[in-house]
């Protein structure tokens, strides 16, 4: 992906960007908000193995979504990088620099999604546990598994307000876009301080479905201003560095 490639369709890569962004949301939210939503209950071990077990194959889809949600998000997240790099080189590279963070701890995510299937049907390795013990432990590595996607959500809150701020300076994208992706990274910030968090569920996380929303459907539909975006790149970098 070079520079004179992009120049020369930037649109291509807008839209690449809306594609891949949706793909990852659409992975993201079956994977850790369907399936779980579907098997977890909440402070009863037996009954969350219990329905592992049952829907073993729906489990280890959201298991495999979640692992594929983390490929998309490194592409889109790069190819918002080289869009918005004419508004700030340094700015974009530190947004992008804190995503390719972000995704590691995603995918850890991912690792303790698939750790209380292997627990609850380990067979003889696990011989010397009862079952009240592997259905506690399955309990355990789902909480971890939100811990890790919460720690995510905050890196990737720091991204989206960057990519706001981006947005916002820009001349190629709607600047209220930039503004709401700005309250985007605000709202998954919450998830720092824990009892707030939860106190607010949903309604934190539902202050940055705007943001994420416009950015993507605008991408996807209207691609950004080409002009616009070529005249900045022209400028870069002796401009468009901060």
């Amino acid at each position: 992906m070079t520079g004179n490639a992009l120049e020369t369709s930037p649109q291509v890569y807008a839209r690449l960007a809306g594609g891949f962004y949706l793909l990852e949301a659409v992975a993201a939210v079956f994977g850790q908000m369907f399936v779980l939503g579907r098997v977890l209950v909440r402070g009863d071990a037996a009954v969350t193995a219990a329905n592992i077990l049952r829907h073993e194959t729906m489990f280890r889809l959201g298991y495999a979504s979640s692992l594929v949600a983390v490929v998309f998000h490194v592409v889109w997240a790069l190819l918002l990088y080289e869009l918005l790099k004419p508004v700030s080189r340094r700015t974009s590279l530190l947004a992008a620099f804190i995503i390719l963070v972000a995704c590691p701890i995603q995918a850890l995510a991912g690792l303790a999604y698939a750790a209380p299937l292997i627990v609850l049907k380990g067979g003889s390795a696990f011989s010397t546990f009862t079952a009240e013990q592997l259905q506690a432990l399955a309990l355990v590595f789902l909480r971890l598994n939100a811990m890790c996607f919460n720690a995510y959500l905050v890196f990737f809150g720091v991204w989206c307000g960057l990519v706001g701020y981006l947005i916002y300076r820009s001349t190629f994208l709607p600047r209220i876009i930039g503004l709401l992706m700005v309250v985007a990274g605000l709202a998954y910030l919450i998830l720092l301080w824990p009892p707030l968090a939860t106190s607010l569920y949903p309604f934190n996380l539902a202050l940055a479905a705007p943001g994420e929303i416009s950015l993507l459907l605008w991408l996807l539909v209207r691609g950004v201003n080409a002009p616009a975006w070529k005249e900045a790149a022209s400028r870069s970098p002796a401009e468009g560095l901060v």
